[in-house]
C-alpha cells in the first residue's frame, strides 16, 4: 500500500516519480496505472504548471514591476483608467495582450461571449462592473471586444428554444437573442459558420445599445463624457475591426439599429 502523500511532496519528490516510471520494463508500464498511480502524476503534471506560473510571476517581478516600480507604487494607491472593456472569457482573447493595456489603463469584465444585459434585466456581473466603472472610476470609454469562432455565440445560434432553465450557459447567452434575430433576418442565406461570424458582429452593436439602457451611461454619452465603442478580433488572421457609436444616429434610429463611426480595421 502506497503511503499518504501531500500535494507539496509530490511537488517535492516529482522529478523522481518521472525516473522511476521511465526506468520500469516496458511490460510494467503498458499495465493500466492504479488510481493512486494516476492521482500522484495528475499532481506532478499540475505543479509543472505551477513552476511554470511561478518562473513566469518571477519574470514579471523582475523585469516589469521593480523597472517601473514608481507605476506599480503610485497603482496602489489608486487607479483612473480611460477604458472599460467587456470582453469574452475564451481563452484565445486576451485584451491586454491583444491591445497592448498596461495595468492601471484598463477596468475589464470578462463573460461568455462579452454580452451585454439591458438594465431591466436586473443585476449580474457584468452591470455591476459597469456601475462600478462609469459611476465610480468615471472611465472616459467603453470598448466591447467580440471574437471570431465564439462558442457563446454558437450556442445562441444553435438553440432551438429561447429558455432551457437547466443550462447556465443558455440562459446567459439567450441576451444576445436580437442578435440572432437579425442575423437570421439578414444572412440566412449563409452557411451555419458563416451566420455565427455575421452574428458575433451582430451581437457587439446589440450590446452597445443595451448599454444605453443605462439612465446613468446615456446621460454621459449624451454629454460627450462617454464614447462606446465595438471591437471584433479575428485570431485566425489576425485582424481588429474597431468602431464607435453615433449616439445622435442610433437615437433617431429609434435605439433599434446601430448607427456607427470612426470605423477602423488593422491588419
Amino acid at each position: 500500500m502506497l503511503p499518504q502523500m501531500s500535494f507539496s511532496d509530490v511537488c517535492r519528490s516529482n522529478s523522481g516519480v518521472k525516473l522511476k516510471a521511465s526506468a520500469e520494463p516496458p511490460a510494467l508500464t503498458r499495465e493500466p496505472k492504479s488510481d493512486k498511480q494516476e492521482s500522484i502524476m495528475e499532481m506532478g503534471n499540475g505543479c509543472d504548471l505551477f513552476n511554470e506560473m511561478k518562473n513566469n510571476f518571477l519574470s514579471f517581478k523582475k523585469h516589469k514591476y521593480m523597472e517601473n516600480l514608481e507605476l506599480f507604487q503610485a497603482l496602489s494607491k489608486g487607479q483612473a483608467p480611460k477604458f472599460m472593456v467587456i470582453a469574452c472569457a475564451d481563452s484565445r482573447v486576451c485584451p491586454s495582450n491583444i491591445l497592448g493595456f498596461k495595468p492601471g489603463e484598463a477596468f475589464m469584465v470578462r463573460n461568455v461571449a462579452n454580452m451585454v444585459p439591458t438594465y431591466e434585466s436586473g443585476p449580474s456581473e457584468t452591470n455591476a462592473a459597469l456601475e462600478f466603472a462609469v459611476n465610480s472610476l468615471e472611465v472616459e470609454n467603453i470598448l466591447i471586444i467580440g471574437h471570431s469562432c465564439c462558442g457563446g455565440i454558437r450556442a445562441l445560434m444553435s438553440m432551438q428554444d429561447e429558455v432551457d432553465s437547466s443550462s447556465f450557459i443558455r440562459s446567459w447567452v439567450i441576451v444576445g437573442k436580437n442578435a440572432k434575430l437579425s442575423t437570421k433576418a439578414a444572412a440566412s442565406n449563409l452557411s451555419f459558420d458563416q451566420q455565427c461570424t455575421h452574428c458575433e458582429k451582430e451581437s457587439i452593436n446589440c450590446s452597445l445599445l443595451n448599454l444605453l439602457t443605462y439612465p446613468w451611461i446615456e446621460e454621459k454619452v449624451k454629454k460627450g463624457e462617454l464614447s462606446l465603442h465595438g471591437g471584433y478580433y479575428d485570431f485566425v488572421d489576425c485582424t481588429f475591426e474597431k468602431w464607435t457609436l453615433d449616439y445622435k444616429g442610433s437615437v433617431m434610429e429609434g435605439k433599434n439599429r446601430v448607427v456607427v463611426k470612426n470605423q477602423s480595421f488593422w491588419c
